[in-house]
């Protein structure tokens, strides 16, 4: 009789759902873990705070894939802090940084203090990356100077931005794109027609068609059918380099192969390493999309479209 009911437990205790992990929980994630060996290629990564909708701007679980895939490469330790290391010391010695966050002067290192130290290091040859909004900078001395450092800055004078589906196309035979195919990118959200470096050092590497309609700047206008930049890397004739993709906005987007092995392409190149001839390797689960989400509002349901009844003595 009790080896019955001790067998029924077991049995409805094998039965029972096992709980799912919390996709918010972020506590497994290291942060501003430094380089244990100087002779180590250090990759810092800045994770933008919350922003937007759940599934979009999705900063800190993009830059921890980001971490995840740096980490696969021989001679590579990557770095990532929330918005701005509490330990500044983590930037000394880093190759690269890296930003993945809002733009429009929310920049963690618009600070004064900040950006000196910011613009000492990409000074000294360190490379940047900037995705998706963070290469939004308004006009003046910081734009500019970001420009030179990258390659391309957004701006609203010219610029447009919004969300459609495209086509991505690789074009030339930059390192970057070593391993990089064609792809469809639906839905997700884009910057285009920036103010791109003119120097020989510039190089498109992404483009594609965009709606007209989308073209809401009168400079945008002026060119039609033209295939537009997404993604560019720039050689800076003082040294150091710079790499920008606009995508990303979608954090479903990380599960397109090609554009995983584009963005980390994109960070060894700009961090002074040889891509591989294969493009990096970016080793992939559907279910870690699901992993180290922000907590954000669910967006209310949206109300029908209904006229409200009118009181007794409303105009008609």
């Amino acid at each position: 009789m009790h080896y019955l009911l001790r067998s029924a437990l077991l049995l409805g205790i094998a039965l029972l759902p096992l709980r799912a992990a919390d996709p918010h929980d972020q506590s497994s994630v290291p942060l501003e873990v430094d380089a244990p060996d100087a002779k180590l290629t250090k990759i810092v990564l800045l994770a933008g705070g919350p922003s937007s909708k759940p599934m979009a701007h999705e900063y800190f679980a993009g830059c921890a894939l980001l971490m995840g895939w740096l980490k696969q490469q021989p001679g590579v330790w990557p770095v990532m802090a929330r918005d701005w290391p509490k330990n500044e010391a983590i930037l000394e010695g880093a190759k690269c940084v890296v930003y993945f966050g809002d733009g429009g002067g929310k920049q963690p290192f618009i600070e004064p203090a900040r950006w000196a130290r910011l613009a000492k290091l990409l000074d000294g040859g360190a490379g940047l990356v900037l995705l998706h909004q963070a290469m939004d900078f308004p006009k003046g001395p910081d734009g500019d100077k970001v420009q030179d450092w990258l390659g391309g800055v957004f701006r609203s004078d010219i610029g447009c931005r919004g969300h459609w589906d495209m086509d991505l196309k690789p074009v030339g035979t930059h390192p970057v794109l070593r391993g990089v195919k064609p792809f469809a990118a639906p839905g997700d959200g884009w910057l285009y027609n920036l103010h791109f470096a003119k120097d020989k050092g510039f190089a498109p590497l992404i483009v594609g068609q965009v709606p007209e309609k989308s073209r809401s700047s009168a400079d945008a206008k002026q060119h039609v059918g033209r295939d537009e930049v997404i993604g560019w890397a720039h050689q800076r004739a003082g040294g150091g380099r710079g790499f920008g993709f606009t995508g990303a906005d979608l954090h479903k987007s990380w599960g397109y192969e090609s554009q995983r092995k584009f963005v980390v392409n994109g960070i060894l190149w700009s961090a002074g390493l040889e891509v591989p001839a294969d493009g990096a390797n970016t080793k992939f689960a559907e279910a870690d999309l699901n992993q180290n989400l922000d907590k954000k509002a669910t967006p209310a349901p949206k109300a029908a479209n209904k006229a409200a009844p009118k009181k007794s003595g409303e105009a008609k």
